[in-house]
């Protein structure tokens, strides 16, 4: 189904009416300015210092989370580096609307953390299930949650990999257990109602003064901070879990294919779409755009706790590549199914690419709304098309079928609803190879480099 009947999303915020909209876009800029967190970094560190206390990193670890157990190999890595106190919590799975698709997240999470440790030079255990045994579960927890911070750090990289290896030897079910199964459950509520309070809901999480930071994939960001804070014990070591990169020039994927479903509503999509098409042009791959409708249209339950880290995030991702951010006007609703509907005649003229590219820089890094026909009419001219003929199409229904296979395809067919998404096929013999998220557009080009070498 292209958009749900009763979708569990308010009215308002699916279809939002201009007032509303209004201040949706103010509240992202807000998330999205650099120069707010600029500030916030810096009143933190007065505080900090005011209060001569160190450097503090709570760390929030959930058992049966994959990203977790690769976290749990560099935290102790992470501590001796940097001139840091953490303190770790141990929380169990949000859930709820945080997490609507708990379920295909679980299942999602254990085959991306397969997909991307080797490439960060960690492990993880090719005989994992999608979740380890509730027993040994219980007992890690049983172990850890009564040592302390220093006696946590030493061990949670051997404890997790018991855990998620079905503990061969043994050593995990034999360790002597420092708490009792009631002062568990009281430690993992703590922990999950903290995690709740400070606004988040994932684990494998790093917290610190004012910002979250999601696993070894964000881990960098922390680092460079640290850093900047002359934090960092050896200045000149790498960082522990560098990005890879995902420049392909030079190589000949042109006996592959790259399916790319992307969003217009999608912040991530906004700072990884032209970099998604400009390694295609590099590789010579053969591209497959299938645009989908925003998770909230299609009924993926939204909070404003994730829509506020997501677009943090996103402005933080983008520095760091130096891709334009905000200010942001949403284009949920009309504005995507009016920009959707001319994608199709768009295609007919090569055009349908630049065009997306175009309507997504104007809502996320010019802040022009497109519930302004004139808007999308702007987007339309400067790509090189004719408003009069674009008008013909605006409305039209072209679009839907075309949609609703993409989103069939993505969500039945790959096991994912996030976007954006990518698959890749080719050459004969290989599996599909299918990743979410803008951060795995450097998995994706490392598997192209891969392929392109026996295709």
């Amino acid at each position: 189904m292209l958009e749900p009947e009763n979708n569990p999303n308010r009215s308002f915020i699916v279809d939002p009416p201009r007032p509303i909209r209004f201040l949706m876009s103010r509240l992202m800029s807000r998330n999205a300015s650099a120069n707010r967190i600029m500030k916030n970094r810096a009143k933190a560190e007065i505080e900090r210092k005011s209060k001569r206390q160190p450097h503090r990193v709570e760390y929030f670890h959930q058992l049966d989370d994959p990203y977790s157990h690769l976290v749990a190999q560099v935290v102790a890595d992470f501590a001796t580096q940097y001139d840091i106190e953490i303190v770790p919590h141990l929380v169990r799975a949000s859930g709820g609307r945080n997490q609507p698709e708990e379920e295909k997240l679980a299942i999602w999470a254990r085959t991306d953390c397969g997909l991307i440790a080797p490439h960060y030079g960690l492990s993880f255990p090719e005989n994992a299930g999608r979740v380890p045994e509730p027993e040994l579960q219980k007992i890690a927890g049983q172990v850890l949650a009564g040592l302390t911070a220093q006696e946590f750090l030493a061990r949670i990289k051997d404890i997790s990999t018991a855990v998620w290896s079905g503990d061969p030897l043994g050593h995990l079910s034999s360790s002597t257990l420092s708490v009792k199964p009631q002062e568990l459950e009281t430690a993992l509520d703590k922990g999950s109602a903290l995690l709740a309070v400070m606004n988040h809901y994932s684990g494998g999480t790093f917290y610190y003064g004012g910002e979250w930071y999601w696993g070894v994939d964000r881990l960098f960001h922390l680092e460079q901070r640290l850093r900047d804070l002359e934090a960092c014990r050896s200045p000149t070591e790498p960082y522990l879990v560098p990005r890879p990169s995902h420049d392909l020039g030079g190589v000949d994927a042109s006996g592959l294919t790259l399916e790319f479903f992307p969003s217009l509503n999608s912040p991530y999509t906004a700072i990884i779409y032209d970099r998604t098409i400009e390694m295609v042009d590099a590789c010579g791959i053969t591209l497959s755009h299938k645009p989908v409708l925003p998770m909230i249209m299609r009924g993926v339950a939204a909070t404003n706790a994730k829509g506020s880290y997501i677009l943090f995030d996103t402005k933080r991702e983008a520095e760091f590549f130096n891709v334009p951010f905000g200010p942001c006007v949403t284009p949920i609703g009309t504005p995507t199914r009016r920009s959707y509907s001319l994608l199709p005649w768009a295609k007919t003229q090569a055009k349908d690419i630049p065009l997306l590219s175009k309507l997504l820089n104007l809502a996320f890094a010019q802040g022009i709304g497109l519930h302004k026909v004139k808007n999308i009419r702007r987007a339309v001219e400067e790509v090189g098309l004719e408003w009069k003929e674009a008008k013909q199409h605006l409305d039209s229904a072209d679009w839907k079928e075309i949609t609703e296979q993409n989103q069939d395809e993505m969500v039945d067919g790959m096991g994912l609803w996030g976007v954006p998404s990518y698959r890749l096929s080719g050459p004969d013999g290989e599996p599909d190879l299918a990743v979410w998220g803008q951060d795995r557009l450097w998995l994706v080009a490392a598997e192209i480099r891969r392929r392109a070498t026996i295709s």
